[in-house]
């Protein structure tokens, strides 16, 4: 049965490929500001815009679940990594709807994610399903002009307690601390040979140092 009430629930979709402290920093500075009852992290099957995972589904969710241990309002959430074809975040937002009925959603983002949302997949539709979160480096610009300045100038909310009486349909612009980290950049240190120590959990990084998760092609383990 639909869940129809609650606290905002926050949703994470990315390649987590691997996770880092960027990610989770970013998901826990909008769960304090926005009330969140948890975030839900959902890592990518299939992504629309990207190229593959270097990391199975399977390495990249396990991850997550030790990047987050011990931290109650976070969840490692597979539903992508169940439902076959593309991941599009329109689908996942209509999995939520369904099983949380009118609970109100927040779809977490990066600014640079915002910026391209008018090539998503029904990206129209993501707002009648969800509330948009965006989290950029403080001063950062935002559209000035164009379909995302309009959905700004129509939709932008900056109370929280707004957010929370509603469902779906108002974005959230947040100036959070940004951690300069990719995990491009990561999956460069590793492959360098460098350690990766505190741009992620150390659970997370024993698990890829352990395995040589992200190491090139070649090499072994020592």
């Amino acid at each position: 049965m639909p869940d129809h009430g609650g606290l905002p629930l926050g949703i994470f979709g990315g390649m987590f490929d691997p996770v880092h402290f960027g990610h989770l920093r970013a998901a826990f500075e909008l769960r304090e500001a926005l009330g969140l009852e948890r975030v839900h992290f959902v890592p990518a099957a299939d992504p629309p815009h990207r190229e593959p995972p270097l990391a199975d589904g399977g390495r990249r969710l396990d991850m997550l679940r030790a990047a987050i241990s011990g931290e109650p309002g976070f969840v490692a959430d597979d539903r992508e990594l169940r439902r076959s074809g593309t991941s599009y975040t329109v689908s996942t937002l209509e999995d939520f709807r369904c099983q949380y009925g009118s609970r109100p959603l927040v779809l977490l983002v990066g600014l640079d994610a915002f910026l391209g949302l008018a090539s998503w997949h029904r990206w129209r539709e993501l707002l009648a399903l969800a509330h948009i979160a965006v989290t950029r480096r403080p001063g950062a610009g935002l559209p000035e002009s164009g379909e995302l300045s309009e959905l700004l100038a129509e939709r932008r909310e900056q109370d929280p307690a707004r957010i929370a009486a509603t469902p779906a349909g108002r974005v959230f612009i947040h100036a959070g601390t940004q951690l300069d980290i990719a995990s491009s950049e990561v999956r460069r240190v590793l492959q360098a040979g460098r350690d990766p120590r505190y741009l992620m959990p150390d659970a997370v990084r024993r698990m890829i140092l352990d395995a040589g998760t992200y190491s090139l092609p070649g090499e072994t383990k020592e």
